[in-house]
């Protein structure tokens, strides 16, 4: 991908530059190649080793994310839980499963598609990713974006959806459209958290709305709402 294209995504995740800089609070940079630059299985080693911010003090391992590396589908959570951290996993036990349901609902299974998170480590105590941190982990995401070049993105859960989108909309608001992302104009859909769905029963309809809402932009192939 061309330079231009790397910075377009890095802006689209709020970062304004690809190049390493000396601000006192930038992020320190990766030994060896630059993100914008690296494959696969350096990406996953320079993550596994990030000490960009704190929570790398109180992370058990870090959670790079799973599936098809070529996956069509891309879903994007906000951050690690327990268990997560635990396992080194996203979206694992009684949510994993849930996440697992909603995507046979639609005919995938898990390793079908790519999932990632926002932040590659676990707050403590699940509490809601700082924006230092998610501007840390940013071009981590954005990478594998760019290595994945999913057809569609869906933003599972509403720091996820405001984070990708750098909107301060309520989901509600966000869902039930068709989003752009990125320089080549991803499709981008938003939808509920298994976590947010577990507690909340009721919603488990809208979120299976959003999934046939996504389904149908992939078999249209529209990034028009």
């Amino acid at each position: 991908m061309s330079d231009p294209h790397r910075l377009e995504y890095l802006q689209a995740l709020g970062i304004g530059t690809w190049r390493l800089r000396g601000a006192q609070h930038e992020p320190a940079p990766a030994q060896g190649p630059i993100v914008a630059h690296m494959d696969w299985t350096q990406l996953r080693t320079c993550v596994a080793a990030c000490t960009r911010c704190p929570l790398h003090e109180t992370r058990t391992q870090t959670v790079f994310g799973v599936g098809d590396p070529q996956a069509r589908w891309l879903f994007v959570g906000e951050a690690p839980g327990a268990e997560e951290d635990r396992r080194g996993e996203p979206f694992v036990g009684r949510a994993g499963q849930l996440l697992d349901a909603m995507l046979l609902a639609v005919g995938l299974k898990r390793e079908q598609v790519f999932i990632a998170n926002i932040l590659k480590c676990r707050p403590p105590g699940n509490r809601d990713p700082r924006p230092e941190e998610a501007r840390s982990c940013a071009d981590y995401l954005g990478r594998q974006i760019e290595l994945i070049s999913p057809k569609i993105l869906v933003a599972v859960g509403r720091i996820a959806a405001q984070t990708l989108l750098k909107s301060e909309s309520t989901l509600a608001k966000l869902r039930q459209q068709v989003h752009s992302f990125g320089p080549a104009g991803v499709p981008l859909i938003v939808t509920y958290h298994p976590a947010y769905l577990l507690r909340s029963p009721a919603e488990k309809r809208k979120a299976w709305e959003d999934l046939q809402f996504a389904k149908r932009v992939m078999q249209s192939g529209s990034s028009q709402s």
